[in-house]
């Protein structure tokens, strides 16, 4: 059962028996061009700028974040690299063992500020 529903996203599932229930929450999805809508209009500048600002913006996290640094946002949240060890997964469609190699991820802490 696969179904889109624009402006919302799955929360969570739960599988009884045979029937997956999939719930629904009420928060709604915002994409890149929304978001640089939202800064052009509440920073007054054009849709170029705010886009150039966006980019610049995520290129300087993105990049202090691959050289290993923690970007904090005072009111906002924290970014930081965590690492992900190696571990043994399960091929969903055999059955098979697989290993797993060890990663880095991104993990984001909202600020104070920021929650709700």
């Amino acid at each position: 059962m696969s179904r889109h529903i624009p402006f919302q996203h799955w929360d969570c599932a739960s599988t009884f028996g045979h029937d997956t229930v999939l719930f629904i929450s009420k928060t709604i999805l915002m994409n890149k061009s929304e978001l640089v809508d939202a800064i052009a209009s509440g920073a007054g500048l054009s849709k170029a700028d705010a886009a150039r600002a966006l980019d610049a913006t995520t290129g300087a996290i993105h990049g202090a974040l691959k050289s290993g640094d923690r970007v904090s946002l005072v009111g906002f949240g924290s970014f930081s690299v965590s690492k992900r060890a190696a571990r043994t997964g399960r091929n969903p469609q055999t059955g098979a063992e697989i290993q797993i190699a060890a990663k880095n991820v991104v993990k984001f802490k909202a600020g104070a500020g920021l929650k709700v």
